[in-house]
């Protein structure tokens, strides 16, 4: 008896210690979020060498937490085999890190990302036998941005028939999605969830077949591209995307997008410009981010190129930190190499600050699917300091609803433009919108938005701009509508004006026009000035908004706590502005006080509630956090 107590408590005593050995082993690295690692299909089928895989993964892990590793199965045709898979599976359970799979859908990326064809029979049986050997393997898996098709093939063209493009891909990649991918999958493996990954091009993806009205329902989760890299580079994705398209897939089925993904693009601009792309994506709350991909942070090698020159300000992104020699467990050192240490670095830098940040809040823009105009703009918005968040439907309790020339296609859009004016409240629509739907517009108030053009570089009160600037020319009738900020060229003989904002009195409320430029990028030409009473109408719903030049975000939280963040290479001078019943801002990192100082009178022909502001100066590519009390 006494000697099966004693067996019975040893046992029990090794299960417990089994039990906090496996705890301590899966700990999360981070509090707030996931850190994940994707590996593609060619890394992957070289884990069959354990011994490559042991000292790649050293080299990572050395100078990278991470919490998760996606196992790529496929792409561009290569098959990793069922050892393999299982053997690095294993490895990484035996570390205390979770795995999932991964699937491309690629036939060569090398061929301008050749897709497949999906009404090919041959390709659509290699697309069914490739998820179903990936759920074989694994209990979740996610496919990366290529589950869309290019094809134009005889066999597509001729299963097009009449129908557009866009009508056919977005029909046809729906049905693969769910008779190629999701059935056979879930067949094999009943627990399997299939996770789609959208990419970063989202105002493109119904000519390609991707479905934000279907797939997000159809599928058990998405996840987000958000790699900007170079703003200027060939997709012109500002680098406010990558916080901004958190938010947006959010809304297509709340609580069910994954995270975010950030890729090794943008180093050739320096350490900061990959740094934010990590920190954006955690500023939107994604609950984890995928870093692409595992040869990139073994591959790409630290470099002095990567030091910026404004590096050694004090500017919130350090690289002599990231290059210093790292701290091990066991009291060694090592010497960091790869860009695994930045992402280390910056997301460690992040974590501590995202959790005391509620969900984000900002000017919410009505995007009906499948729509194409003012392509991308919200971007470009949120970089002069608009905080966006874009809806799928029209938002009916806000204060100043934004409506750019996707809105054009929406059914109910006229009556629900009333109703938002008729009960006191503004709507700001752009003038790409206008000229889209003049006709519409006119129920309202009657304005024209033609083909004609005005060079401007001078907006009067509000300052000057730096180059001149290519606008369209929005008319209206005299004392029918007030221009609120206009422009003109007077420096260089020009005598006329044209409207940059412009208001129209309509029941209750006030329609508002934002002209934009040919450039989308000339906004932020606009003088700091102009861009501050932009600001401040169109932030009527947060009670807060900058005054500031271009290429600064803010960034808005539910539990009245921001973010300011400077993108330029310059410092900047920054005033937050505020109801009057805020005494103060704390700053969440350092516990700093900012005290208000008198706001700036500002010159409007309606009334104005009283504001409270605060000054604070922001260093090149750097932020600053705040509560405000």
């Amino acid at each position: 008896m006494n000697s099966k107590i004693k067996v019975d408590k040893f046992v029990i005593v090794a299960f417990l210690l089994c039990m906090v050995c496996t705890m301590a082993m899966q700990a999360k690295a981070y509090d707030n979020f996931k850190v994940s690692v994707y590996v593609r299909a060619y890394e992957v089928d070289k884990m069959k060498d354990i011994h490559w895989l042991d000292s790649t993964w050293n080299v990572i892990s050395q100078q990278l937490e991470v919490d998760k590793i996606y196992l790529e199965t496929h792409r561009d045709l290569l098959i990793v085999d069922d050892a393999t898979l299982e053997q690095a599976k294993k490895f990484f359970h035996d570390r205390g890190i979770e795995t999932a799979g991964g699937i491309t859908y690629t036939i060569n990326e090398a061929n301008s990302f050749e897709t497949f064809c999906y009404s090919n029979p041959e390709h659509r049986e290699m697309v069914r036998k490739i998820a179903e050997h990936t759920a074989k393997h694994f209990d979740e898996f996610i496919l990366d941005d290529f589950f869309f098709t290019s094809c134009k093939s005889d066999i597509e063209i001729k299963a097009k028939g009449t129908q557009s493009w866009t009508e056919y891909r977005l029909k046809l990649m729906t049905e693969a999605g769910r008779d190629l991918v999701l059935k056979p999958a879930k067949k094999v493996n009943p627990r399997v969830k299939v996770i789609i990954k959208y990419p970063n091009w989202y105002d493109h993806f119904q000519g390609l077949g991707f479905n934000l009205d279907e797939g997000p329902q159809l599928f058990d989760g998405v996840w987000t591209g958000t790699e900007t890299r170079d703003p200027a580079g060939n997709q012109h994705l500002q680098n406010y995307l990558s916080y901004n398209i958190i938010r947006y897939f959010d809304n297509l089925r709340p609580g069910y997008n994954g995270g975010g993904w950030v890729d090794s693009g943008g180093l050739n601009l320096g350490m900061d410009r990959y740094a934010e792309q990590l920190h954006l994506t955690m500023l939107a709350k994604a609950p984890e981010i995928i870093l692409f991909a595992y040869n990139q942070l073994l591959g790409v090698k630290l470099s002095p190129r990567f030091r910026t020159p404004w590096q050694g300000m004090g500017t919130s992104f350090n690289y002599d930190e990231m290059t210093a020699p790292i701290r091990q467990k066991n009291g060694t050192s090592i010497e960091p190499t790869t860009m695994a240490r930045i992402a280390d670095v910056v997301l460690k830098q992040t974590d501590k600050l995202v959790g005391k940040l509620g969900n984000p809040i900002g000017i919410k823009s009505y995007k009906p699917f499948h729509v194409a105009g003012d392509d991308f703009l919200q971007n470009y918005l949120g970089m002069i300091g608009l905080p966006m968040d874009i809806r799928p439907v029209f938002p009916k309790d806000q204060q100043v609803v934004l409506l750019t020339a996707q809105a054009a296609q929406a059914p109910e859009l006229m009556t629900d433009i009333r109703k938002q004016l008729q009960s006191g409240r503004d709507v700001v629509i752009t003038s790409g919108l206008l000229k889209a739907i003049p006709e519409k517009i006119a129920e309202i108030v009657e304005l024209r938005c033609t083909d004609l053009k005005a060079l401007v570089n001078d907006f009067g009160r509000y300052g000057q701009a730096g180059r001149d600037l290519l606008i369209p020319q929005v008319q209206y009738y005299t004392n029918d509508a007030w221009e609120v900020v206009s422009a003109g060229r007077p420096l260089t003989g020009g005598v006329s004006g044209y409207p940059i904002l412009l208001r129209a009195p309509y029941a209750a409320g006030n329609l508002y026009v934002l002209t934009i430029p040919d450039d989308m990028g000339n906004l932020y030409d606009f003088p700091a000035k102009a861009l501050n009473e932009i600001r401040r109408i169109m932030s009527r719903d947060m009670d807060i908004y900058l005054e500031a030049p271009s290429k600064v975000g803010l960034f808005v939280y539910d539990n009245k706590t921001l973010v300011v963040e400077n993108f330029n290479d310059e410092p900047v001078e920054v005033r937050i502005v505020t109801d009057d019943e805020v005494t103060r801002l704390e700053n969440l990192e350092n516990g700093d006080i900012l005290a208000p100082l008198p706001a700036e009178p500002v010159q409007s022909r309606r009334p104005v509630t009283p504001k409270n502001s605060f000054r604070l100066s922001l260093l090149p590519h750097s932020y600053k956090a705040f509560q405000y009390k």
